[in-house]
């Protein structure tokens, strides 16, 4: 049981890393970057930081994943993936799927390549999808976090 423990404790710091991360991302770095005058200090700085958070994301996001299933495994709770009253552990995996992809398969391949085409040709416009796509996944792991913690507490809705 202490490794399950020891799991869960793993599993809750990577998450506060990870969404609070996040949350800073989403009301803190992009709308100061939004403000600035110059569209090359925008995006310098916006790369600069977003590079550093990319692999605390990468990171947070695996320790979430690997201790998420571990703890799943442990309990042989596969079945709750079959009872809506824990739709939560639905929503964690589906948050954490999505974030996965982004992180790992499509900013690398794809999105990266063009945030650098649009961000140049309009950066206001350029940065406010992004700001609108970030407050959406926010707002996803909140929902997510929140129902989480209800759940593993016995406070089922449904």
């Amino acid at each position: 049981m202490e490794d399950y423990v020891f799991a869960r404790v793993l599993h809750v710091i990577a998450v506060v890393l990870w969404i609070g991360g996040v949350a800073m991302v989403t009301t803190v770095i992009i709308p100061a970057v939004k403000k600035m005058s110059s569209k090359e200090d925008q995006i310098k700085t916006f790369e600069q930081i977003e590079g550093r958070f990319a692999l605390q994301a990468k990171v947070t996001t695996l320790i979430t994943g690997l201790t998420g299933f571990y703890m799943i495994s442990v309990l042989d709770a596969w079945d709750r993936y079959f009872e809506l009253k824990y739709w939560w552990i639905h929503a964690m995996t589906l948050v954490w799927i999505l974030f996965t992809l982004v992180l790992y398969i499509l900013e690398p391949l794809l999105l990266h390549k063009l945030f650098k085409k649009y961000v140049k040709e309009n950066p206001a416009r350029t940065f406010s999808i992004m700001h609108r796509v970030h407050w959406i996944l926010l707002m996803l792991s909140l929902i997510t976090t929140a129902g989480a913690v209800a759940g593993c507490h016995g406070w089922f809705i449904i």
